[in-house]
């Protein structure tokens, strides 16, 4: 489990075609990894399967996680977020995030306002459902507050985010140009309430 709050941004060292999948390999800068730990990577949580003492670790990305998020666009040298899975005792400061990404959204534009930058997206309306004004999301692994959810053409979904300094600066949305996918997780919570609601509103 995680929180949306990035600790890390940093740099994919190589990665590997295995039959459909892929051997990443990453810069973590963590110095106290454990085997098995698992690690939120644009906002998809993976798992470490090799590791060294100055934080370089390996992790193994399934057909199944590719066909999902913006992962199998990695490359080297690519800025990547990164959290680790929190702790009982940490403070949640950004919302109950699983690391399932659901699915992609596309940049449709940045605007800065003041120092702050107003950043719009367009994602399925399947997604977009799930989407509330002033709800939690999750784009790249980074809990974010919804300011708009807009219905639009062709069964699309806009959302609209905007992004303090400290945000823009330490995450991998400033690289982000227009087109660019980022990996969604809508919040858990709305999913649980429409899957216990379905039943009855058949009815």
């Amino acid at each position: 489990m995680f929180s949306g709050i990035i600790e890390n941004l940093a740099r994919v060292k190589s990665v590997a075609s295995k039959d459909q999948a892929l051997v990443l390999q990453v810069e973590t800068t963590f110095q106290d990894l454990a085997l098995g730990e698992s690690i939120a990577i644009n906002g998809v949580c993976l798992t470490v399967v090799e590791f060294t003492d100055a934080g370089s670790a390996t992790f193994f990305v399934s057909s199944e996680t590719i066909s999902r998020s913006n992962l199998g666009a990695l490359k080297a040298e690519s800025l990547i977020n990164l959290e680790r899975a929190v702790k009982l005792e940490t403070r949640l400061s950004g919302h109950l995030v699983q690391g399932h990404v659901d699915g992609k959204a596309s940049l449709v534009s940045v605007i800065s306002n003041g120092q702050a930058y107003r950043l719009k997206f367009s994602m399925d309306a399947a997604l977009g459902k799930y989407c509330i004004e002033k709800g939690s999301i999750a784009l790249n692994g980074i809990s974010l507050t919804l300011n708009a959810v807009k219905p639009a053409p062709d069964n699309q979904t806009i959302i609209e985010i905007t992004i303090i300094p400290h945000t823009w600066e330490h995450t991998n949305l400033h690289a982000l140009v227009r087109g660019h996918e980022v990996n969604v997780e809508v919040d858990v919570i709305a999913k649980y309430v429409e899957s216990l609601c379905l039943p009855y509103l058949k009815h």
